[in-house]
């Protein structure tokens, strides 16, 4: 019988990644992440990294619990580069995302106790001449998404706004840009997702896979696209629109 009197143990904290998205576009795929890491309500890091080269031509994305994902990632990166060299040739797309898909499977057990890790995957498919990416869920199940994915504590409003903004054939600018409107929403919705910090000089991390293979997005680029985003809405707020009112001072106060 359970003692009431007897302290409980405290439970250990733990380090969680949050908000991740992948467009497709023209050329291949864009993968973003905020940079924002919390401790239940405490914010523990401002500038985690969460997307991740794979091997040249695929790249992975994290969310959830931070230091399990991260040995995931460097493992999934060991065993590209170890099949790579026995076997003369890189592993196919599908390939790649059903390896990842049974190390999220094998991680299950873990993952009931608290530490779950669900991750992103995209890619160039050189076979296909096209970008695909790929979603996964606790249990290591794989799913293929045409267009964008999503992942993370944000990825509701992170995906609302990317499926309002998709259309076939986005170029890597209007990719980029697409990506960071997310973001900068989930943000602004999500507590656990960290929007672009101007006074630190943080910003979510970007990355494009193209034929050309992995290549990730100056800071200065990502800085100069957030920078037009944020003039844009302060233009769209000067103007009194673009903005719901959310307090009683916005609807020029209360009236009796």
């Amino acid at each position: 019988m359970w003692d009431s009197s007897r302290p409980r143990r405290p439970r250990a904290t733990i380090t969680h990644g949050t908000t991740v998205v992948a467009i497709r576009f023209r050329d291949g795929v864009v993968m973003a992440g905020d940079r924002r890491a919390t401790s239940g309500n405490l914010i523990s890091h401002r500038a985690i990294e969460k997307v991740f080269p794979a091997d040249r031509h695929s790249g992975v994305a994290i969310a959830g619990a931070a230091g399990p994902a991260m040995d995931m990632v460097k493992l999934f990166q060991l065993q590209l580069e170890h099949y790579e060299k026995v076997e003369a040739s890189a592993l196919s797309l599908d390939g790649k995302a059903n390896q990842l898909s049974t190390m999220v499977r094998n991680h299950l057990p873990a993952a009931m106790q608290g530490l779950v890790v669900v991750p992103l995957f995209a890619g160039y498919d050189v076979a296909r001449g096209a970008g695909r990416l790929f979603q996964y869920d606790v249990t290591g199940g794989r799913y293929e998404e045409s267009n964008f994915s999503s992942t993370g504590s944000g990825s509701l409003h992170a995906s609302t706004v990317i499926k309002l903004g998709f259309r076939e054939g986005l170029s890597r600018e209007e990719a980029l840009d697409l990506a960071i409107n997310a973001l900068f929403t989930a943000a602004d919705e999500d507590s656990a997702t960290g929007g672009p910090d101007v006074v630190r000089g943080i910003y979510p991390t970007m990355a494009t896979i193209t034929s050309d293979g992995f290549e990730r997005v100056t800071e200065a680029e990502v800085a100069e696209r957030f920078g037009a985003l944020i003039e844009s809405l302060g233009q769209r707020e000067a103007q009194g629109r673009g903005r719901v009112a959310e307090t009683a001072s916005d609807h020029g106060g209360l009236r009796s």
